[in-house]
């Protein structure tokens, strides 16, 4: 074997803000498929009859199931406000440095709003 230099990995590499959201962007396009998975589940539970269905409202009515549906419903939110996000940098829009850390601030905020409003009138979570 050569004993020639590396480059550098991730590891020496200070986390910034854009690198964070389009890691996270891309978490949670694979969370997503999860949920789509478990939207099918309980759509075969469903055709499968009522024991099936208790069996599935048990698990999604757990903390676990919860804590899921909660991160599922962020990672929607938070999939689509960054995808319109990209929509405008396809147009040219918002491509400085400084406009792309306040976009990303306001994406992750209005996330964060959007699932808080909809776990509220959803009856999701009781304050």
């Amino acid at each position: 074997m050569v004993n020639r230099p590396i480059s550098p990995h991730l590891q020496i590499y200070k986390p910034q803000l854009t690198s964070v959201l389009s890691i996270t962007h891309r978490g949670t396009g694979i969370f997503l498929c999860l949920g789509i998975l478990l939207l099918t589940t309980w759509l075969v539970c469903l055709a499968l009859g009522e024991e099936s269905y208790n069996i599935f409202y048990k698990h999604t009515t757990s903390w676990y199931g919860k804590l899921f549906l909660i991160s599922f419903i962020f990672s929607l939110f938070y999939h689509l406000t960054n995808g319109i996000r990209h929509l405008f940098w396809d147009f040219g829009l918002g491509l400085d440095l400084s406009t792309t850390y306040k976009s990303g601030y306001v994406m992750l905020c209005i996330s964060i709003l959007l699932t808080l409003t909809t776990l509220i009138l959803g009856d999701v979570v009781t304050i």
